[in-house]
């Protein structure tokens, strides 16, 4: 970001911040300015037959303001969210010096400045529950002119609205958009009700690497950094699914992460390079298992938090009351692209590509090709929450190989509303099989496929102690938020989505909205 000229706006605001110095008004003061209440509690409590609230201490930030003569208007926003104050003069200012409210409340504070009020609430003559001030102090001197939304003659002006802007001064669209904190809340009161539903088993939240040696545990393509004192590569974790799977050879019979992974892919709707998952790993229990496990959460999740399972997602009705529906790959393939493609080899899948219109190059392995005509025919089928299940070998390799067909695996992915959320397996525990599907993966990667696994022979060596049967998950929780949020973009669920660098930006004084 490159430094540019103040405006108008921006050069009278650091005036008035030299003036208030003047005044000997400190307006960042270092001491502590002790809240003991806020809006929401005001509002929620406040009653005028029991005379309560006569003693608040309330701080935020001023939104709109209506100086008058010797008593004026301000609106509070704090977290929660905003109230009216009214600011007298000889409240605040009792004695003879009414410089407080003279020159600095009616002069030099701003809209977006930040105060501490103390006073006690009333109901005005209009019937508008607010706060009386008899004490107001500066707290932080805001420089930067708020974008405030104002309506005429039913259109708004100077709304906050641009998505790059609001993705990129995400404090700003917190101030002017309050309800995108609902967003935040809510992500933050899944991942708890997650948290408490796995504690609830007795299972073990624990931390793993995030600089790996080797970007083990999924397919997807590395942020590649270096260590300078050992000089060696080292790679942003693309999952953390080895780690966890180390510990329950360790002898933790169920172990869980939230964790920060990165693939260096492409940036879209649904996918950012910086991403949150949620990984668990659970001893003697399989994929079966792990469904009812995973549509339990999930239902629990929606409950929390809108008391309801049924829930509307762009324009869809959704409903997320377990029991899902369980449907093989093959099936859904046969379902909605009108082709059987069990048993067929890499040569006839790439016909019934050609035949379908999917596209498809020469590194792609049999599992890839089954996943494209998937992809493409399927998904956007699967709106209510659909457990896809039995994916080919080429695609699952640190799976257990189906009990009753080895040509498949035991792995499902759940979908919702057309996007994968979940995937989960009866992890491979044989540590002969597992270095044999390494070897494969190497193959594919020397066709070309720049997604493919490298062999952790660490973690070969860790099977060979032996592992215990085991059912393992991961789970997108900026999906998860998405659709528990309907919210259309990952953008919308990150507090700090990544960005293209900033263009320098030419400012003007047009437009900027007066106070």
């Amino acid at each position: 970001m490159e430094f540019t000229e103040l405006n108008e706006q921006e050069q009278i605001r650091r005036e008035s911040l030299s003036a208030m110095r003047e005044l000997g008004v400190d307006p960042y003061p270092a001491e502590s300015f002790e809240i003991n209440t806020n809006t929401q509690e005001i509002k929620d409590n406040f009653s005028p037959e029991k005379e309560n609230f006569k003693d608040i201490s309330i701080a935020g930030r001023i939104m709109t303001r209506r100086v008058m003569g010797a008593a004026s208007f301000i609106e509070l926003q704090d977290m929660p969210g905003r109230i009216q104050v009214y600011v007298k003069r000889d409240s605040i200012c009792p004695g003879e010096d009414k410089t407080l409210y003279n020159t600095i409340f009616k002069k030099l504070l701003d809209i977006g400045d930040i105060i501490g009020i103390k006073g006690y609430a009333f109901i005005t003559n209009a019937g508008e529950l607010s706060i009386h001030a008899s004490e107001l102090k500066v707290l932080s001197k805001s420089l930067k002119v708020l974008p405030i939304v104002k309506e005429k003659e039913g259109q708004k002006y100077d709304a906050f609205t641009d998505p790059e802007q609001r993705y990129r001064m995400r404090y700003v669209d917190l101030i002017v958009n309050p309800q995108v904190r609902e967003t935040f809340i809510k992500r933050t009161r899944i991942i708890n009700t997650m948290r408490n539903y796995f504690n609830g088993f007795g299972y073990i939240e624990v931390e793993t690497p995030i600089l790996q040696p080797i970007p083990g545990g999924a397919t997807a393509r590395p942020f590649i950094t270096h260590h300078n004192a050992l000089d060696i590569p080292l790679y942003l974790r693309i999952a953390n699914e080895l780690y966890l799977k180390r510990l329950i050879v360790g002898g933790f019979d169920g172990v869980y992460e939230f964790a920060k992974d990165f693939r260096n892919e492409g940036m879209d709707r649904t996918h950012n390079p910086e991403f949150t998952v949620l990984e668990i790993y659970v001893a003697y229990k399989d994929y079966f298992w792990m469904m009812e496990f995973v549509e339990q959460m999930i239902e629990k999740v929606a409950l929390n938090l809108h008391d309801k399972t049924l829930l509307t997602i762009g324009e869809k009705e959704i409903d997320f009351r377990a029991p899902y529906r369980r449907l093989p790959m093959l099936d859904a393939i046969k379902e909605y692209a009108g082709v059987d493609v069990s048993g067929m080899d890499e040569a006839q899948l790439r016909e019934v590509c050609k035949k379908l219109n999917v596209a498809a190059d020469k590194t792609m392995g049999i599992g890839k090709l089954i996943d494209a005509i998937f992809g493409e025919y399927c998904e956007h089928h699967l709106i209510q929450p659909t457990f896809i299940t039995d994916y080919p070998v080429e695609t699952s390799p640190l799976t257990k190989r189906h009990r009753s067909n080895p040509a498949l695996t035991e792995r499902f992915e759940l979908f919702v509303n057309g996007k994968e959320i979940a995937n989960a397996y009866s992890e491979l525990n044989d540590p002969i099989d597992q270095l044999e599907r390494f070897k494969e993966q190497v193959m594919l990667k020397d066709k070309g496929d720049d997604e493919a696994m490298f062999i952790d022979m660490d973690f070969v060596r860790a099977l060979e102690y032996g592992m215990p049967p085991t059912s393992g998950m991961g789970i997108g929780i900026d999906r998860l938020t998405m659709m528990m949020t309907n919210s259309p973009s990952i953008q919308d669920v990150l507090f700090f989505p990544q960005m293209r660098p900033e263009k320098p930006v030419v400012k003007d004084t047009e437009g900027v909205a007066e106070e």
